[in-house]
């Protein structure tokens, strides 16, 4: 076989014969050959290499159990096609644009995952100069010429609060995530819908910036209302996490006197005390499909969006129903918690 037949098949080029193709498939097989990604790259002009830019405090991130769950859905399709994931992590906007910036311009990636998607997101018109290829966790407002994966967690913040009011809560106080990011804006409005069609007050909210210090901090603001919420709906599993900390820390009870109900369905949220109400949003899976819809983007010049399965709650043991006045727990000394970080 000429080494351009050869070539041609490991490039996944048109015009070789389908036997002919199998035969150089099976010799690379039996000699244990596979092409150099370097030497490819060189010659398709491709890196093999995605990007995922996440612009996070360091602290912050490594509390957030979706990233390392979504990453390691993208790596279980990037390890079968022999290509590997670029993480940055940046402190503030200049550096998150900088860094898209000179991926492109270095050609370590061919393409990207666009996270944490903002209202008039600059990144959006950036990469579109750039003409780097992306894929957007969850759809911009306006739309972009990217294919987006997306899911309805607007219905899992609903089904949540339909719990605690069959439970017969009434006074129910949500910690809110960054509003400034179109899911944090859309879990807010989907709480904020529920409560009013029910005939509630929506005058126990606080937003944060999805840590689970800001969580905790939040909690304790509401613990000191009067009268104070029976229970609190979280829009992380960290955040509600560290509620669940602040309440034990004052001397209540969790489901007995506050209840509580987080939003991931992360791992950790099966193994606390007491196991954690939450929406199941299943990153790995998110993972796992974006990264197959960027590299068809790559590879085809297109792709369509994704919609996933909508984020179902899960029900475990910090829900119940609310305390009768005669046996509400008075509310001890806070612990301080830790200040939320800038």
């Amino acid at each position: 076989m000429s080494k351009s037949l050869v070539s041609f098949v490991f490039n996944d080029r048109p015009g070789v014969a389908p036997e002919t193709r199998e035969r150089i498939l099976a010799a690379a097989r039996e000699m244990g050959w596979r092409p150099r990604p370097s030497a490819r790259s060189l010659s398709i002009q491709r890196s093999f290499a995605l990007g995922l830019v996440l612009r996070r405090d360091a602290s912050v991130l490594a509390a957030d159990a979706f990233f390392p769950a979504f990453i390691a859905g993208v790596e279980t399709v990037l390890a079968d096609e022999g290509q590997v994931l670029v993480l940055s992590v940046v402190a503030d906007a200049d550096a998150e644009l900088r860094t898209y910036r000179n991926l492109a311009r270095d050609h370590r990636v061919d393409g990207v995952f666009l996270t944490d998607i903002r209202l008039a997101d600059s990144r959006l018109d950036l990469l579109i100069e750039l003409g780097l290829p992306a894929v957007t966790l969850g759809r911009p407002e306006p739309t972009a010429p990217f294919p987006s994966v997306d899911l309805d967690d607007q219905l899992g913040v609903r089904q949540t609060v339909d719990h605690l009011l069959a439970l017969g809560h009434r006074r129910i106080g949500y910690v809110a995530g960054d509003v400034e990011m179109l899911h944090g804006r859309r879990r807010r409005a989907s709480f904020v819908a529920a409560m009013t069609e029910a005939g509630l007050a929506i005058d126990m909210i606080e937003d944060t910036d999805f840590s689970a210090a800001a969580g905790a901090l939040a909690t304790q603001r509401l613990l000191e209302r009067n009268p104070r919420p029976t229970a609190i709906v979280y829009a992380s599993d960290p955040m509600a996490v560290a509620g669940l900390g602040i309440v034990h820390g004052q001397g209540l009870r969790s489901p007995e006197d506050l209840s509580v109900a987080g939003f991931d369905g992360t791992d950790i949220s099966r193994h606390i005390f007491p196991t954690l109400t939450t929406v199941d949003s299943d990153p790995l899976a998110w993972g796992r499909v974006a990264a197959s819809t960027l590299l068809q983007l790559i590879s085809k010049g297109h792709a369509d969006d994704v919609h996933l399965p909508a984020a179902q709650l899960r029900i475990a043991r910090s829900t119940a129903s609310p305390p009768q006045p005669s046996t509400t727990s008075p509310v001890r000394t806070a612990i301080p918690a830790t200040p939320v970080p800038h």
